[in-house]
């Protein structure tokens, strides 16, 4: 411990010690460090955290406070106003200098650029580092000095700029001779008061270690076979990293070194579409609420809360869908083809806002970045940077046909048609009475009827489309 004036580390989305820009500059200064986490209730400059979000903060931060403390230290939990709780801080234990690691949400840039003024005038001095994205949306333009809009090119400047080395885990923290005494983890009200997350206690080890674990096992099977397997949902073929990116439990740097860039490329674009999912926000500020191109704020989406609820609680008829929807209630996670499956039967079957998916997904995953989930929502719906065409309409019988033949995924998730045979699985509206009867499926009663057909719905879709563009 020492009586020196503290170095404040600003813990947010970067709940880590290893590769920690902002920890490893404050260690660097020779001063006791002081690590804060300021809870804001009405979001960090953006949306407030949604209910599975605040699950994984939870415990995030209790395992990032035991890692501290594992180092002679501990975090100090404030609630309020961020800036309101630094400059407080500061004053209360004579700290000369603020550091913390970047985001890019541009609400977040513009509350964190009158945080730094704030400290500034204060005299405390105020340092941000990158350690969040591989490459600053401030650093990577196309040769006509302006935005990317098209992943391939983007992919392919980013491939040629160099990337940081991981930073090394510390080995342990001066402290403060005294450290404020802040809240109590529990008094946040993080976890949900409903029996709902139970199910992602059995799927997550949220923190670093769990990071890390789930790096150490993809690296050594999974990522081999991440070109094969990433769009079969029955086999864990993806990394499930994407949580523990969300919360910065690890960087995209330590997973760039940490896997070859020959034999893993197919899981490295991955890392790449994060980025330029970053990227886009960062330089389309309006995004999360307004589409991309301009032309997609005429389509005539059909506002039905009934067809929204239907498919929120997994009961749109379509069983590959509702598997989708039901594996995200129950472990706030869900495949990404299924993703793409669920989404595109929202935006085009149901003809709903793809902001109303956008909302969904918000609250209920675990994952829920707000530039992955824009991005994504975009894409699917057509109206985004590189976007899949409006018209490319998903097939939900022959999507879980070809990505779940065996019906495994589907039968996990839809026990109520565990015993039908695959012929009639993604179809039972097809099946025999009598067979349905034996596989105990009573269609209307304890498995809806689809809510829509498919052929009526694609003409519909297109329809839209064609309304859209005839009133530019």
């Amino acid at each position: 411990m020492s009586d020196a004036s503290p170095v404040i580390v600003w813990f947010r989305r970067d709940l880590r010690l290893a590769d920690n820009p902002a920890l490893s500059e404050a260690l660097a200064s020779g001063e006791p460090v002081l690590p804060v986490y300021v809870f804001d209730e009405e979001g960090e400059g953006d949306s407030p955290d949604g209910a599975a979000s605040k699950w994984w903060l939870h415990h995030s931060l209790a395992s990032l406070d035991e890692s501290l403390k594992g180092l002679g230290s501990r975090l100090v939990l404030l609630r309020g106003s961020s800036k309101s709780a630094l400059v407080e801080l500061c004053r209360e234990m004579g700290a000369r200098a603020v550091f913390w690691n970047r985001r890019y949400e541009p609400a977040v840039v513009e509350r964190d650029t009158e945080i730094k003024k704030s400290l500034v005038d204060c005299g405390v001095q105020a340092r941000s580092f990158n350690g969040s994205l591989m490459q600053s949306p401030l650093s990577v333009a196309n040769k006509s000095g302006t935005p990317f809009k098209v992943f391939t090119p983007f992919w392919k400047h980013i491939q040629n700029l160099s990337t940081r080395t991981p930073l090394a885990k510390p080995d342990a923290l001066t402290t403060p001779k005294s450290l404020p005494k802040g809240e109590s983890l529990e008094s946040f009200e993080l976890l949900p008061r409903l029996s709902w997350a139970d199910g992602f206690n059995e799927e997550w080890i949220p923190g670093e270690k769990g990071a890390e674990k789930a790096l150490s096992l993809f690296a050594k099977g999974g990522a081999a076979k991440y070109a094969k397997d990433r769009d079969t949902p029955s086999v864990r073929g993806v990394s499930r990293l994407s949580p523990h990116l969300h919360f910065g439990e690890i960087s995209p740097n330590q997973i760039w070194h940490a896997l070859d860039r020959k034999k893993h490329e197919p899981y490295l674009r991955q890392i790449a579409w994060r980025e330029f999912a970053h990227h886009l926000l960062f330089h389309f500020k309006d995004t999360p609420s307004e589409p991309l191109r301009p032309e997609f704020a005429a389509f005539p989406w059909t506002r039905n809360p009934g067809w929204l609820k239907a498919w929120q609680t997994g009961q749109t008829g379509y069983p590959i869908v509702d598997a989708g929807m039901r594996e995200l209630w129950q472990t706030g996670w869900m495949h990404n083809r299924v993703r793409m499956i669920a989404s595109s039967f929202l935006v085009k079957h149901l003809l709903q806002p793809w902001q109303d998916g956008a909302a969904w997904f918000w609250d209920t995953l675990v994952d829920a970045d707000l530039a992955n989930n824009t991005m994504g929502w975009q894409w699917v719906a057509g109206c985004g940077a590189d976007a899949a065409p409006y018209f490319r309409i998903f097939n939900p019988i022959t999507q879980g046909e070809r990505f779940d033949g065996d019906g495994t995924y589907t039968r996990r998730w839809m026990p109520e048609l565990a015993r039908l045979p695959n012929k009639y699985l993604f179809k039972p509206w097809e099946a025999p009475a009598a067979l349905l009867e034996k596989a105990g499926v009573d269609l209307g009663g304890n498995y809806p009827m689809p809510i829509v057909d498919h052929g009526k719905a694609r003409k519909a879709a297109l329809d839209a489309y064609a309304e859209m563009r005839d009133a530019r």
